[in-house]
């Protein structure tokens, strides 16, 4: 959720609001298989009542993928704070500016740089990935049609083909598919053990293969996982001050899904 706040409008908690007409950053096909908005809510309810008006939602969503990162077995970092929240939130933004599952190495390079990240900031964030699931419409098109022809993606591992074949039948594009199988629960460097051995969930994963510095970045991981693990803090500090607001730019939502 910070990730996809902080990549469109920057990160000022765009990503919660709500649109009656389902026009919002969150209606956007990137952002359908987010969970978790209830559980910000709750937490920005019991931030309001025991000090209203200081914690703003885009802190509270920089805050929260600290807390469960350690929660789930990660180390912790500094999380710098001050950020106000946005008061626009739009469909079209999202779509522009959030990667597809099928983005290659060129797009998910320049998108990174665009925003101030790194290459090595782009495969160390992908290493979030050992985190929760998506859904089978980000991956059937890989598994059915990768090139128009109603073929299976040749990059991938043809015994995880099967598998994922197996939970996404043609047509299904609702059932949800843990990103990290096995570990989707623990935040640990088995994500980059899956990219290495070519059963990277989507195209975006397996694309860190085709780039020297991501690839090389890979293999370490998988033998190195305390370096990843403070890798991930730096590169997530880094992440959350692309565009902030502050001063008194923008606001402090008293809600998280609509504005003041």
């Amino acid at each position: 959720m910070h990730f996809h706040d902080c990549f469109v409008r920057g990160c000022d908690g765009s990503l919660l609001l709500e649109s009656p007409t389902k026009q919002a950053e969150r209606d956007a096909i990137p952002n359908q298989s987010i969970i978790g908005f209830a559980i910000i809510d709750k937490v920005k309810s019991a931030l309001e009542k025991a000090c209203p008006g200081v914690v703003s939602c885009a802190d509270l969503l920089a805050i929260a993928a600290r807390d469960v990162t350690v929660a789930t077995g990660g180390e912790t970092w500094k999380v710098e704070t001050g950020r106000r929240d946005g008061r626009v939130s739009n469909i079209t933004e999202a779509l522009l500016n959030l990667f597809p599952p099928f983005a290659n190495i060129t797009q998910l390079i320049t998108g990174f740089q665009l925003r101030g990240l790194t290459v090595k900031d782009l495969v160390v964030l992908s290493g979030s990935h050992t985190i929760g699931t998506s859904v089978c419409a980000a991956v059937s098109p890989r598994l059915y049609n990768f090139t128009g022809k109603g073929d299976t993606d040749p990059t991938l591992d043809p015994n995880y083909a099967i598998r994922l074949k197996s939970k996404c039948k043609p047509g299904d594009l609702k059932s949800r598919l843990e990103m990290d199988p096995g570990s989707f629960k623990t935040f640990d460097t088995s994500y980059y053990n899956l990219v290495a051995k070519r059963r990277g969930l989507f195209n975006s994963d397996s694309a860190l293969l085709d780039n020297s510095e991501t690839r090389a970045y890979v293999l370490q991981a998988t033998s190195h996982e305390s370096d990843f693990l403070m890798d991930f803090g730096v590169s997530m500090v880094k992440m959350g001050r692309i565009e902030v607001l502050t001063g008194k730019a923008g606001e402090i939502r008293r809600v998280c899904t609509k504005v003041n």
